[in-house]
């Protein structure tokens, strides 16, 4: 009696290469992220430790201890970003999915814009992201403080430290990011885990050490003069700098085990641990602050709080959480951009294509993006050597150029729900369904809003101390330069290469 043998299925890895294949590349990057490496990548991007770190001070010197209110709201909103994310993510499983979602929504031209708009934040965002060491470091030890004595950010000695700080740091994850996925993603892992433990450890600290109840957050007493709106609008800056990055997960598809089902998750997973676990950290600082109204919290924020409640090696132990995040943080940020810019440069897309495209034959990066992106974040922070107003100009830059990005995702991405957005094949994936149109609706909404509040040129924000009127119109000036050199850029580098231009599927896998 014949035995008839079925025939065995793919491996994983050859599944994901032929699905990849579907879209025209080949895959050249080692596949080598599980879901835990794939929500890490998320979640250090957005690294509550660091950015609330950062910029928490911020927060409370405008809205006070009611500025909590606006770390819910963004959450509500990004979160409507992110669910749209996430069902491209399951469409286009491509490395560069910012650029790769718009193109193939709207077009080369759009797509193009996305990418190039997204390249340039992740840029600058990774020096933003840098600069954090010097808010921990000193802290920890006095010693970190290598240029002058005073160790604040807003100071020139600050200023200066910082700059040499983060170039250090910029190098250090340069050189991982070339050395292999592999690398990389077991640091981020590790690094991601520690923040983790350092946010609980955080919480439960504040929350042990309490001074007054959670009704604090009513409280709108220490808000800046002027209209409570006001303040409140330039408060939610805080939490718009902090919730961004959750789409790096896609960003990384081509190395990662099971794209369409594991990016969807792990993008929405990174947002939403990030926002409750930053919220918490949030309310409990406000709850443990020795004082709300001696400057303190407004001028140390979260490392005050902390030092005040454990000023002993265990509260420096919790602020080297910090410092770690901060580092997984400033390499994930330069791993996702890194594969924006390789991904441009796969369809010739870029200046130097062919050598932005490489991927090395034994490491299975591509490493001249990440020796790029890793350069011009160091010459973004030696160029202002010594100029500490320029912390809240790189801030505005990359965050005003990455929320536009995501709109020229979103908004493309609806006019085609209108249209008729075919459902996908595989039933299983993550999908929106009939609540596609109505939340990305409110996404395209929320991102205008965002953009507006983020570019408004306010004195109080880009020029406290005062300053040239550039410094106060950065946000609007920066697009409009960041426009003007793409245009360029699309003319000479692009129009080249329309003819070569891979296909370009125009519904969703």
């Amino acid at each position: 009696m014949a035995t008839t043998l079925a025939t065995p299925a793919p491996p994983d890895a050859a599944r994901d290469g032929a699905d990849l294949a579907q879209f025209g590349y080949e895959p050249v990057l080692h596949r080598k992220l599980g879901r835990y490496a794939s929500f890490a990548a998320g979640f250090s991007f957005v690294s509550i430790l660091t950015t609330i770190f950062q910029f928490f001070g911020f927060g409370y010197s405008f809205g006070g201890a009611a500025f909590f209110w606006t770390w819910p709201l963004v959450f509500a909103g990004q979160f409507l970003v992110a669910l749209n994310f996430a069902e491209l993510a399951a469409r286009y499983p491509i490395s560069g999915c910012i650029y790769q979602w718009s193109r193939r929504l709207a077009g080369g031209l759009v797509g193009w814009f996305a990418g190039w708009m997204m390249v340039i934040a992740q840029v600058v965002t990774a020096a933003a992201a840098a600069i954090a060491l010097q808010v921990v470091l000193p802290t920890i030890w006095s010693g970190f403080q290598i240029i002058g004595s005073d160790t604040a950010l807003t100071s020139r000695d600050g200023a200066m430290n910082a700059v040499l700080l983060g170039s250090v740091l910029l190098v250090i994850t340069t050189t991982i990011n070339v050395i292999g996925i592999d690398l990389m993603a077991r640091i981020n892992s590790i690094g991601v885990t520690i923040e983790i433990v350092g946010v609980l450890a955080i919480i439960g600290l504040f929350f042990a050490g309490s001074e007054r109840g959670p009704a604090v957050v009513m409280q709108t007493d220490q808000a800046a003069p002027g209209p409570f709106w006001a303040a409140f609008l330039i408060s939610g800056l805080m939490a718009a700098y902090v919730m961004v990055g959750f789409d790096s997960a896609g960003e990384l598809s081509e190395e990662t085990k099971n794209p369409r089902r594991v990016a969807p998750r792990t993008i929405l997973l990174a947002l939403s641990v990030s926002a409750l676990g930053g919220g918490l950290m949030l309310l409990g600082a406000l709850m443990a602050a020795p004082s709300l109204t001696d400057g303190e919290l407004a001028s140390g924020g979260l490392a005050y709080v902390i030092m005040a409640k454990l000023d002993s090696p265990a509260g420096s132990v919790l602020l080297g959480c910090v410092a770690v995040a901060v580092v997984v943080c400033t390499l994930a940020i330069q791993t996702a951009g890194s594969r924006l810019m390789f991904s441009m440069a796969r369809d010739g897309k870029l200046p130097f294509a062919k050598a932005l495209s490489t991927v090395h034959p034994r490491f299975g990066t591509p490493v001249w993006p990440a020796v790029v992106i890793g350069a011009l974040g160091i010459g973004l922070l030696v160029l202002n050597l010594g100029n500490p107003a320029i912390f809240a100009t790189l801030a505005s830059v990359c965050i005003v150029s990455l929320y536009l990005a995501y709109l020229l995702v979103t908004v493309p991405l609806l006019v085609r729900r209108i249209k008729g957005l075919p459902a996908p094949e595989d039933k299983t994936l993550f999908t929106l369904g009939r609540w596609g149109v109505p939340v990305n609706a409110l996404a395209v909404v929320w991102g205008i809003a965002m953009v507006i509040n983020l570019a408004w040129p306010r004195p109080e924000v880009y020029t406290p101390a005062g300053g040239s009127w550039w410094q106060l119109w950065a946000g609007p000036l920066s697009v409009g330069v960041i426009l003007a050199v793409g245009a360029v850029v699309y003319r000479v580098v692009v129009t080249r290469s329309e003819a070569v231009e891979p296909a370009v599927a125009p519904a969703p896998a």
